[in-house]
């Protein structure tokens, strides 16, 4: 049975594996400053626009869940002692970008958009966004050793957790990033300017969330 199943010294076994990529997939729909950027972004510009956000949106997820595998606590320790003034910075941010949003000319189309605003733009916003989030970086670090066995092999373990954060939760944003822009290239034009609305004050809100999170 694959319940009783044995695994080598050090892996996690299949239970808390299994449990934990559930945790993950529930997590990665939880709405949050990074899920806003995404689907604003997807929504206001098209899918191209929104896998360059979904890529910068994983390179932070990469730093923040190695940050956590490998033990930084002086950086932990950081991160705790100016958790108010990182969330203030990527929640102001998060605001600026909603307002811009709800204020520019809307209507450009996805080839457009990527022209105009370069993909790098939106890579750098989900990077920016995504590290700025101190809560991310201190839920990680109460969140992954609970799935770890103490009496294995601790720093492998938490490397394959890390690992399989980032896979599940990059699969997760990928999911609803290609759903929106899917949605958005079979609306008409004038619609869009609905849409920009909408996502300009998602970003706001997103913001607004970050800005009113507490250490977990």
């Amino acid at each position: 049975m694959i319940g009783s199943r044995r695994v080598p010294e050090g892996i996690v076994s299949t239970e808390i594996y299994l449990a934990f990529i559930a945790a993950c997939w529930m997590l990665a729909w939880t709405p949050g400053p990074i899920m806003s950027l995404i689907v604003a972004n997807t929504a206001s510009y098209g899918l191209a626009a929104g896998l360059w956000t979904l890529s910068g949106s994983i390179l932070s997820a990469v730093v923040l869940v190695t940050a956590t595998a490998l033990g930084m606590t002086a950086l932990m320790a950081f991160v705790s002692e100016w958790f108010d003034v990182l969330r203030w910075v990527g929640a102001l941010y998060l605001v600026f970008l909603g307002v811009m949003r709800l204020r520019r000319p809307s209507g450009l189309t996805e080839t457009a958009a990527v022209m105009v605003l370069g993909r790098r733009r939106f890579f750098l916003q989900a990077l920016f966004v995504g590290l700025s989030n101190p809560k991310t970086l201190l839920f990680l670090g109460a969140f992954l050793p609970q799935f770890v066995d103490m009496g294995g092999d601790i720093a492998g373990q938490l490397q394959l957790l890390a690992v399989t954060f980032v896979v599940v939760v990059s699969i997760a944003d990928l999911v609803y990033t290609l759903a929106i822009g899917h949605f958005r290239d079979r609306m008409a034009i004038a619609n869009l300017k609905v849409v920009d609305r909408i996502a300009g004050g998602l970003l706001v809100l997103g913001g607004l969330v970050l800005a009113a999170a507490r250490r977990p």
